[in-house]
């Protein structure tokens, strides 16, 4: 905060939702009076021109009816407004307006010259009403800010590699002219037609506007504003000074002040301040009440040095710099004597609150979320009578939507609680964002919602989020999750198992059987012997998974053509065996998996969407290619239809035509691969799970064990070109293997490349992911600490050895080739246990 703030002497705000930018105000005499008096010219990019003469009759009231002159609705956006001498003929003021496609002089007269300069980088000069000559900026990219000076008859600019350059008005007069931009061989052996720079200056960044002030015409400065420094510079490019700004500008105004014999500058910063500096030295900083965009400083009304500043959302205001006094006196405190030993009473009983505060929370007192806000979901469980779901992809004809309800209730007053509710894709929901006032304690409000299925495939998750983000009335920040389920029928249909399979899991349990009937209600229809042992579902994406249940074993298979399809299954029967077993009051339930682990499975699908994302890499390339290809066949074609003189074009525009289409179907293929590049990250996540379940189940692991390799393979919500899956997921691995899974000290030593970038392959992924199987083969198991890295001998279950680490490790034990850890599709139960043949149940 300042100490000091910008009085208010005239304001007003100028229509309603309007845009206005630094060059949208203007001060002059633009209607010649007599008295000289400056008029305030403000154009907006609504079209709407606006001149005003402010006449307040105190100090800080606002506009009045009679303070606009003029108001008028050009139709197209005003860029710029300027006064000068621009039609020959009269010595009078005219008023110069800048379109985005044309330029209007609007009673003005003078001998005055206008430069406009165009997007693609001409400066076209015109000479009152005619047009004189247009020229092309060399290695011109964007266009920056542009002042003349007239000392010098120099044009001044800001060009994209960030460097002040200056032309001369005799150079841009006698060279080649814009229609004739190709240079020929001979005009490029002589220098006396091309377009040379006078001097340039690297300033290191971009410029937000550029000003030039002189006192007289022995000596001028220019002045750039960039985006941190401040430049003061001669004639020549050589700087004078220079100040580094602690805040973003957003606009300024160099002006000379002739009773000092100094330069002072005006600038406004995005934190609504307005700095006023002499040279370098800050003389005065005043608060205004909103960003200006545009400072001007001009005479109204007899009195002079009034700033006239404008923001982007239209609010006009005029200022002088003072300050008013303060009549504020502070009231008399009624005195009275203190009582000591009250004091002393209230002294121990607040330090014997704290001091129990302090034994039991810690030193601040810990609050429950819950004491302030409770959070419920409640999903339906039958699916919606009117299926709530639109622009679904799906193959099917009737996908349905089931209702979410999510319920808040509060203890205190809170305001704008925000609720936002998240399901893995291609789950969609119908609204996910709320938001709820409890202006009152003990309220309920209650958010309804659809979800469905969008897309034809099998999202990775069926588990939501639902996210309340609130803040306490002492200001603190809170947020609650809680998670729900979506039930399994809302993403597939029961359908007739299939005897022959690709991929196979067995699953064994330490308990008997229980029928599926039971598990899975509603997928199955109820038989004779009340016992059903084999089960199919079909995804509404396509691909079909059997479930098999052996009535003399305690094994369970799953069994589908699309290796990823198993886990949504896999997850659904373990979890329901525990929810069954759980209401039974058996405690000691477990599951096991003593299989072959299926990695060659997963590495397949972890090629493929390497494979995409090269391809993605190489489409972009192509892209940028047809598009900077694109570019220049335009500026080839405008050269032509702006000579006075047509010539042929010689196919450009056939050839224009052809690059489009390849832009148009190069841009297709990109959009076409990112959506296959997002279903194949979702496939590749539920492998991912699939995998993380299975080693879990055969090493026995932990949940805290399990959620560090849910951390290391899932470490990404989602996929992206410039941070991808296969990068991230090898280094976490190879930090794994440093650490906690290292077998001795030359390996915790080794330097892991700290850069994340795209890999050539993936080759050294599943290198890292084979030898971590390996570790935890032998016994190795994962930790936060180093400490517990200690190598162990384990017996392998079920006829699986350890798998081969390459250049890695050394093979140290001789293994039979048929007692590997292979990898192959069909997954083998333990060899000591009769396996189960497909619909072995259905026979048994």
């Amino acid at each position: 905060m300042s100490l000091f703030k910008a009085r208010n002497w005239w304001s007003t705000i100028l229509g309603e939702k309007e845009e206005f930018d630094h060059g949208c105000l203007c001060l002059a005499n633009v209607d010649n009076s007599g008295n000289g008096q400056d008029k305030i010219i403000v154009g907006s990019f609504m079209g709407y021109l606006r001149i005003f003469s402010p006449h307040p009759t105190k100090t800080g009231d606002g506009a009045q009816a009679a303070d606009m002159l003029l108001e008028v609705d050009l139709r197209d956006p005003v860029l710029q407004v300027e006064v000068g001498k621009f039609v020959s003929g009269t010595e009078m003021l005219h008023l110069a307006v800048l379109h985005s496609r044309k330029l209007c002089v609007y009673s003005v007269s003078g001998r005055d010259l206008i430069c406009i300069q165009s997007i693609d980088g001409m400066l076209m000069v015109f000479e009152q009403e005619s047009y004189a000559f247009g020229r092309f900026l060399p290695s011109f990219l964007l266009p920056g800010p542009l002042a003349y000076s007239s000392r010098t008859d120099s044009f001044i600019t800001v060009s994209s590699c960030r460097q002040v350059e200056s032309y001369k008005y005799q150079v841009l007069a006698f060279a080649t002219d814009a229609d004739k931009r190709q240079e020929t061989d001979q005009q490029k052996l002589g220098s006396g037609k091309r377009l040379v720079v006078d001097w340039t200056l690297n300033i290191g960044e971009q410029a937000l506007d550029i000003c030039i002030v002189s006192f007289n015409q022995s000596a001028s400065s220019v002045f750039v504003l960039g985006e941190r420094n401040f430049f003061c510079l001669k004639d020549n490019g050589q700087i004078r000074f220079m100040k580094k700004l602690d805040w973003s500008p957003s606009c300024f105004l160099p002006y000379c002040s002739v009773s000092e014999g100094t330069i002072n500058t005006l600038i406004g910063n995005h934190n609504s301040i307005l700095h006023i500096y002499q040279d370098v030295t800050l003389k005065w900083a005043t608060q205004l009440p909103h960003i200006p965009v545009a400072v001007r400083v001009g005479c109204l009304h007899d009195l002079k040095g009034v700033i006239v500043t404008l923001s982007d959302d239209g609010h006009l205001q005029c200022s002088y710099l003072g300050t008013d006094p303060s009549l504020f006196q502070a009231p008399n405190v009624e005195s009275r004597e203190l009582n000591y030993d009250e004091l002393d009473v209230e002294m121990k009983e607040l330090q014997k609150i704290i001091k129990d505060v302090n034994k039991s929370q810690g030193v601040w007192p810990v609050t429950e979320r819950e004491d302030d806000l409770s959070v419920s979901v409640v999903v339906s469980p039958n699916f919606d009578s009117v299926s709530q779901a639109t622009d679904v992809e799906v193959g099917t004809d009737l996908v349905p939507s089931v209702t979410v309800k999510v319920t808040l209730q509060n203890r205190v007053v809170l305001q704008k609680v925000k609720l936002s509710v998240c399901v893995q894709p291609p789950l969609e929901l119908t609204c996910d964002q709320f938001t709820f006032e409890f202006m009152t304690p003990d309220l309920t409000r209650t958010a309804s919602f659809s979800a469905y299925l969008k897309r034809s495939y099998t999202p990775s998750e069926l588990e939501g989020k639902a996210v309340v983000s609130y803040s306490r009335p002492t200001g603190i920040p809170r947020v609650i999750q809680c998670k729900f389920r979506l039930p399994l029928k809302l993403i597939c249909l029961p359908c007739q198992p299939s005897k022959t399979a690709s991929h196979k899991v067995t699953i064994d349990t330490n308990k008997s059987p229980v029928s599926l009937l039971g598990l899975f209600p509603g997928f199955a229809s109820q038989s004779d012997d009340d016992q059903v042992n084999v089960m199919g579902f079909h995804f509404l994406g396509g691909s079909q998974v059997t479930l098999l249940a052996s009535k003399t074993s305690q094994r369970y298979r799953i069994q589908s053509e699309q290796f990823e399809d198993l886990w949504l299954i896999t997850s659904e029967l373990i979890l329901r065996l525990q929810e069954y077993f759980e209401k039974q009051g058996v405690k000691d339930f477990a599951c096991s998996f003593s299989g072959s682990m299926p990695l060659q499975e997963y590495f397949e699908l972890i090629d493929r969407h390497f494979e995409l994302r090269m391809n993605g890499e190489k489409l972009k390339e192509l892209l940028s290619e047809r598009a900077v290809q694109f570019r220049a066949i335009q500026r080839r074609l405008l050269t032509r239809f702006k000579d006075k003189t047509p010539a042929p074009l010689q196919h450009l525009d056939t050839l224009l035509d052809g690059t489009y289409k390849q832009v148009i179907a190069l841009a297709d293929a990109v959009e076409e691969n990112q959506g296959s590049l997002f279903q194949s990250f979702t496939r590749l996540k539920s492998a991912t799970h699939l995998v993380i379940l299975l080693i879990g189940l055969w090493q026995k692991l932990s949940a805290d064990q399990i959620a560090i390799l849910e951390a290391a393979f899932l470490p990404l919500q989602e996929d992206t070109q410039e941070l991808g899956w296969e990068e991230t997921v090898d280094a976490a691995i190879s930090h794994l293997l440093k650490t906690c899974l290292s077998k001795s000290s030359k390996e915790q030593a080794l330097n892991l490349n700290s850069q994340l970038s795209i890999p050539k392959d993936t080759s050294q992924l599943k290198k890292h992911i084979t030898l971590l199987c390996d570790r935890l083969a032998k016994g190795g198991r994962l930790c936060l600490s180093t400490d517990a890295a200690a190598p162990q001998t384990m017996i392998m279950p079920g006829g699986c050895t350890t798998i081969p680490e390459s250049d890695l490790e050394e093979r140290s034990v001789e293994q039979d080739p048929t007692e590997q850890f292979t990898n192959h599709r069909h997954l083998t139960a333990d060899t000591s246990r009769p396996e189960v043949s497909p619909l072995q149940g259905v026979s048994e």
